[in-house]
C-alpha cells in the first residue's frame, strides 16, 4: 500500500516539474528505455558480458537527471500541456527524442548481444555496438542541453 501512495506522490511531483505535455513525455520515454535495458541485464547468464553491460547500464543511468533538468527548465520556460512543441525550443525537443530513441535501440541491442553470446559465444561484436549505441544517447543528451542553453 505505501508503494501505491509513493507511486501518486511521485506522479504529482512529475506532473509540477515536468507537465503533462511533450516534456513529460520525453522524461518519461527515455526512462523507460532505461528500465528495458535494466530488464535485459537480469536475464544474462555470463559473468563478464554482465559486468560489461552494467557499467552501460550505470553510464546510461547518469543521464536520467540530466534528461530530467533539461525537461524541467523546458516546461519552466516553455510549458506543454499537449502534444504541440514550443517552437523555440524544437531543437531541445527533437535531441531528446533521439536520446529517448537512441536508450531503446540500445537496449535492443544489449538484448541481441545477450543472445548472440548465448548461442554462439560471440558477445564482444555485439558490445561494441551496445557501446557505439550508448555514446549516440550521451551525444543527444548533450546536443538537447546545448540547444536549451542557446534558446535561455
Amino acid at each position: 500500500m505505501a508503494a501505491f501512495f509513493a507511486a501518486a506522490r511521485q506522479g504529482r511531483k512529475d506532473d509540477a516539474e515536468l507537465g503533462t505535455g511533450v516534456w513529460r513525455r520525453a522524461h518519461d520515454r527515455f526512462r523507460r528505455g532505461l528500465d528495458r535495458y535494466h530488464q535485459i541485464l537480469e536475464g544474462v547468464g555470463d559473468d563478464d558480458l554482465y559486468n560489461e553491460l552494467v557499467v552501460i547500464a550505470d553510464q546510461l543511468g547518469g543521464l536520467l537527471p540530466r534528461v530530467r533538468g533539461v525537461c524541467v527548465r523546458a516546461q519552466s520556460s516553455s510549458p506543454s500541456k499537449g502534444l504541440d512543441i514550443p517552437g523555440a525550443l524544437l531543437q531541445v525537443h527533437r535531441a531528446l527524442s533521439r536520446a529517448g530513441n537512441a536508450v531503446a535501440t540500445t537496449a535492443e541491442a544489449a538484448a541481441m548481444t545477450r543472445l548472440d553470446g548465448e548461442r554462439w559465444g560471440a558477445a564482444s561484436a555485439g558490445l561494441e555496438n551496445v557501446r557505439r549505441r550508448a555514446r549516440l544517447v550521451l551525444d543527444d543528451v548533450e546536443e538537447a542541453e546545448r540547444a536549451l542553453s542557446t534558446a535561455s
